[in-house]
Order: structure tokens, then C-alpha cells, then sequence
């Protein structure tokens, strides 16, 4: 098994003058999924080597068995600071594709061709691409095989309005998760703002916030072991 894991190079938070970028639970959660599964990872950015990660994530209430056990493993840490730049991957070389989220992929992801045409590639040939929290936004540009939106028609799910209103970040984002979702025709569904909820549909594994990147990392392997 061949896992692609894409995370963001954008560290700025809109015009507010605060940082963001990845959030650890959503890189930490999955990475132990697959690993602890055999799976062999290849974690790549735009930029290349180290992602910026979300100052947020990292306060002690964020704090998960999975950020705890990253924080404890050099070899996690070492593969997450020199990440391969996004334009040297070839699609054919994994079975699937995983984002985590966080407010960067909003940047830079959303808007990056390199990925869009990853995604495009790798749901074409039938692999499974998953997003969790704001990673669903990586699909704003991303098309089917006909030229509709890939999520029209889907069960998708992403970060919630209500979750970006707690956060007081409506304002600041390029786009909201949740509207763009429905815009493109997703068929949007969402659970209890910060609990867990993963919707699958077909190939595409989309979770709702940070809570859901454990269950749709897991959702992943079971595409992977069908």
C-alpha cells in the first residue's frame, strides 16, 4: 500500500497578521493509521520540506494520543520536515490520496494544479482520495471524468459554517468548506459540530474537523483492503 499524504505550504492567515497552515491531530492521526497498517508513506507540500503547522493545533488542549506519540518519534518528525515537493509526484505511484486539513490547504491547495490534477488522476483510475475538516476544500476545483464538479451528486461532508463561526474565522477564509460543498452540488450532510462524522461515497472519503481524521483514515483502508 502506497499512501500519498498531501499537506499545505501556506502559513498565512488571510490579512489578520496570525499564522496557520496544517493542524497536527488531522497529519498525526492518519500517519499512525496507515503506518501501524504497513503502509508505505510518501508525504508531500507545494513547497516542499517542512509544513507550516497551525500554532492552534499545538496548544495543550489540542493535544491527542497521536500528537502526543508524533511528538515522541524522530523518524515521524524528520519524515514531516522534508516533505517532496507536490509537482515531483506521479499518481501512478500510490493506491491512494489523503489531506489533512487545517486553514491552509484554503490557500494553496484549493487553487494548486499540480493537485487538482492528482486528485483528478487518482479517482479516474479508481484509487480513493480522502480530505478531512478543511481538506475537503481541495476539491473546490476538481472535476469528473464528464466535467461536472467530482463532488456533484456525492455524499460529502467538511467543516462546518458553525464551526468556522466558533473559530471567528467566516470572515477571514478565502471560502467556506460547507458552501462550497453545496455549491458545486455536493450532497452535503454534516454531524455535531467537533464530533466525528465521515462520509464515504464511492471512492471519496470526506470528514467533518479534526475529530474525524482518525475514522476516515480508517475508512481509507478499508477501500485499500477491498
Amino acid at each position: 500500500m502506497n499512501i500519498l499524504l498531501v499537506l499545505t505550504s501556506h502559513d498565512e492567515l488571510g490579512n489578520t497578521g496570525h499564522k496557520t497552515g496544517f493542524w497536527l491531530e488531522e497529519f498525526a492521526a492518519p500517519y499512525y493509521v496507515f503506518k501501524d497498517a504497513g503502509a508505505t508513506l510518501t508525504l508531500a507540500s507545494p513547497a516542499g520540506g517542512q509544513p507550516p503547522l497551525d500554532p492552534k493545533s499545538d496548544d495543550p488542549s489540542a493535544q491527542t494520543d497521536a500528537t502526543k506519540r508524533f511528538k515522541a518519534d524522530p523518524a515521524a518528525q524528520q519524515a514531516l520536515a522534508s516533505t517532496v515537493k507536490l509537482d515531483s509526484v506521479s499518481a501512478a505511484d500510490y493506491d491512494a490520496v489523503f489531506y489533512p486539513g487545517g486553514h491552509g490547504p484554503l490557500w494553496d491547495l484549493a487553487e494548486d494544479k499540480k493537485s487538482i490534477e492528482l486528485i483528478e488522476t487518482l479517482y479516474a483510475a479508481g484509487k480513493p482520495v480522502a480530505a478531512v475538516c478543511h481538506a475537503p476544500g481541495v476539491l473546490r476545483h476538481v472535476k469528473a471524468a464528464n466535467g461536472e464538479p467530482l463532488v456533484k451528486g456525492k455524499k460529502v461532508a467538511g467543516f462546518t459554517n458553525t464551526e468556522e463561526a466558533a473559530v471567528q474565522l467566516t470572515d477571514v477564509v478565502p471560502f467556506l468548506v460547507e458552501d462550497m460543498l453545496q455549491e458545486n452540488g455536493g450532497n452535503y450532510s454534516k454531524g455535531a459540530d467537533w464530533q466525528p462524522y465521515v462520509v464515504t461515497d464511492g471512492n471519496l472519503i470526506t470528514g467533518q474537523n479534526p475529530a474525524s481524521s482518525e475514522p476516515a483514515a480508517e475508512e481509507l483502508l478499508k477501500l485499500l483492503k477491498k
